[in-house]
């Protein structure tokens, strides 16, 4: 079928709405109209590891439009989130760890289906690198699998509810799930973007009685202060451990690193109190070596602990989020600015630029 999508075609340049072919639904498949769809920091360092020409977008919502024949979950009008791919059948699945899929990175970042098979074509026939996160949702329509969809209440507003598959259970889940985080503890949280905001509502939401947040941007600061952080402290300051045993002696409990800079990270680390734990969910320069000590992690039993997706079993996580969001607890509506899709050039220089926190896509 003819859909509009928004193509890259070389990492230096703006992406362009096209004319494209996208595929039927096979028969684990879903067909899904995009309502909207957030831009996620991984849609901006997407085009430097992913293979061009592609179709990005990773956080959609919308109607289902066509099911496969397999399909049981969904049923066409469901209104749904769509989130990671994962095989299903894998050890870790089975664990009920499907972030951790042992074809979990293919899924994501090998712009196809399991099988290698393409999604989209371009308008000459040339196929196009999409099934990103096994979804593509910078785009009118997107195909889905019947893993990677969630059904949505129906008081959830579908122009929020993407965010939900990945950027704000991200950053929710690792405080929820994978920090496990009690009530009166204490936590630092370093980045205080569209992950590290949700982060911030979440150890609200557990109970945390000292939640810092730490961020270059004033206003954002502002903003978690006003979500529940208890304290905000300049990410550029040069003692800002000493700062943050200041507000805790001995130091946190807890601390979560989203801002992938090699001096928050060790700073995570380091505030860390005796037997803390500190998750990172990003790592400072996509990933190149640097150099660190272990050695402040093994004199105080610390644990430093990797986060994908947080931690979350879609079906499961985002209902609750969905729950939070429409009870007033998780008001993630304070985090976007909103895009009409052939703005997408716009709302993806924004994020990057800082502009915006979380920008959503419409594509109506």
């Amino acid at each position: 079928m003819q859909i509009q999508a928004a193509v890259c075609r070389a990492a230096d340049a703006p992406l362009a709405i096209e004319s494209v072919e996208l595929d039927a639904p096979r028969a684990d498949e879903v067909l899904v109209r995009i309502v909207a769809t957030g831009v996620c920091h991984t849609d901006l360092f997407a085009p430097a590891i992913f293979p061009l020409p592609a179709v990005f977008g990773h956080e959609g919502a919308g109607i289902v439009e066509r099911v496969g024949s397999a399909v049981s979950k969904v049923r066409v009008g469901d209104r749904v989130a769509m989130s990671f791919g994962f095989c299903g059948h894998c050890r870790l699945c089975h664990e009920g760890a499907p972030a951790y899929c042992e074809s979990g990175h293919h899924l994501q970042f090998g712009g196809s289906r399991h099988d290698g098979s393409p999604t989209l074509h371009d308008a000459h026939g040339k196929p196009l690198f999409g099934a990103f996160f096994q979804q593509s949702s910078f785009a009118t329509m997107a195909l889905g699998t019947e893993r990677s969809v969630t059904k949505l209440p129906d008081a959830m507003p579908l122009e929020l509810a993407g965010p939900l598959g990945c950027g704000i259970q991200t950053g929710a889940g690792a405080v929820l799930n994978s920090l496990n985080a009690r009530a009166g503890s204490s936590i630092a949280i370093f980045g205080v973007g569209s992950v590290g905001l949700a982060a911030v509502m979440a150890a609200r939401l557990a109970g945390c009685s000292t939640i810092i947040a730490i961020d270059i941007n004033a206003e954002r600061l502002a903003l978690a202060l006003e979500l529940g952080a208890t304290h905000g402290l300049g990410g550029r300051d040069p003692d800002l451990v000493a700062q943050i045993n200041g507000i805790a002696p001995g130091g946190v409990m807890y601390s979560l690193e989203t801002a992938a800079q090699l001096e928050t990270f060790r700073a995570a680390i380091d505030c860390l109190s005796r037997r803390g734990s500190c998750a990172i969910v990003t790592v400072p320069a996509l990933g190149q070596a640097f150099d660190w000590s272990p050695m402040n992690l093994l004199l105080g039993g610390r644990r430093l602990i990797a986060v994908l997706e947080g931690d979350s079993v879609p079906d499961v996580f985002i209902p609750r989020l969905a729950a939070w969001y429409l009870s007033g607890q998780l008001p993630i509506d304070r985090l976007v600015r909103e895009y009409d899709f052939k703005d997408v050039a716009t709302a993806v220089a924004d994020a990057h630029n800082g502009r915006a926190i979380k920008p959503i896509l419409r594509m109506a």
